[in-house]
C-alpha cells in the first residue's frame, strides 16, 4: 500500500487555524482518521473489519477464558460499536465460539476458536507491518506521545 506524507495544511487545504492548540486538535482528528483508514485497508485484505479485530484482540487477552458481550463492549476502542452484531458475524466465520450459560439462556460467553486464533495472528501481523511502516517514532518518541495523549484525556 502506498502512503504519501502530507502536511496537515495540504491534506485539508487550509492553513487557517485559530491557535496551535486548534491546529493540534484538527491534526489529531485527521491523523486518527488517516491511521484508521490505513489499518482498515490492510484488514480488508483478509475479510476483517477494525471492530472485528478489536473484539478478537479483547478475547485474545482473556483466552482461554470466555467473556460476556457486556464485558467485551466495555473494552471496545469505539464505544458505540454494535458488539452483538459483530459477534454474530464472527460466529458465522467460525472465528469465535458462543456458549450459552446453563443457568440463564439469555446470557452467553464468547471465546476464540482455533481458526479465530489463527486469523487474529494473521491480522495482527498485517496491522503491525502497516503501522510500523508509517509511524516513524522511536520508543522514546512513542512514550512521549502516549503521555501527551493521556494528558489530553485527563479531564
Amino acid at each position: 500500500m502506498y502512503i504519501c506524507f502530507v502536511k496537515l495544511e495540504q491534506a485539508i487545504k487550509s492553513s487557517n487555524f485559530k491557535s496551535e492548540l486548534h491546529k493540534a486538535s484538527i491534526n489529531l482528528l485527521y491523523t486518527a482518521w488517516w491511521l484508521k483508514t490505513l489499518v482498515s485497508k490492510n484488514l480488508k485484505q483478509i475479510d476483517f473489519t477494525q471492530e472485528q479485530f478489536n473484539v478478537m484482540r479483547i478475547l485474545k487477552g482473556k483466552h482461554p477464558d470466555k467473556m460476556s458481550v457486556k464485558d467485551i463492549a466495555s473494552r471496545m476502542i469505539e464505544q458505540n460499536s454494535n458488539v452483538p452484531r459483530i459477534i454474530d458475524r464472527l460466529e458465522k466465520k467460525s472465528w469465535i465460539n458462543r456458549i450459552q450459560c446453563p443457568n440463564d439462556g439469555r446470557h452467553t460467553k464468547i471465546g476464540l476458536s482455533p481458526l479465530g486464533i489463527s486469523k487474529l495472528a494473521e491480522a495482527s501481523t498485517l496491522v503491525e507491518e502497516a503501522t510500523s511502516n508509517v509511524l516513524k517514532l522511536d520508543s522514546k518518541e512513542a512514550g512521549q506521545l502516549n503521555i501527551l495523549l493521556e494528558k489530553m484525556r485527563e479531564n
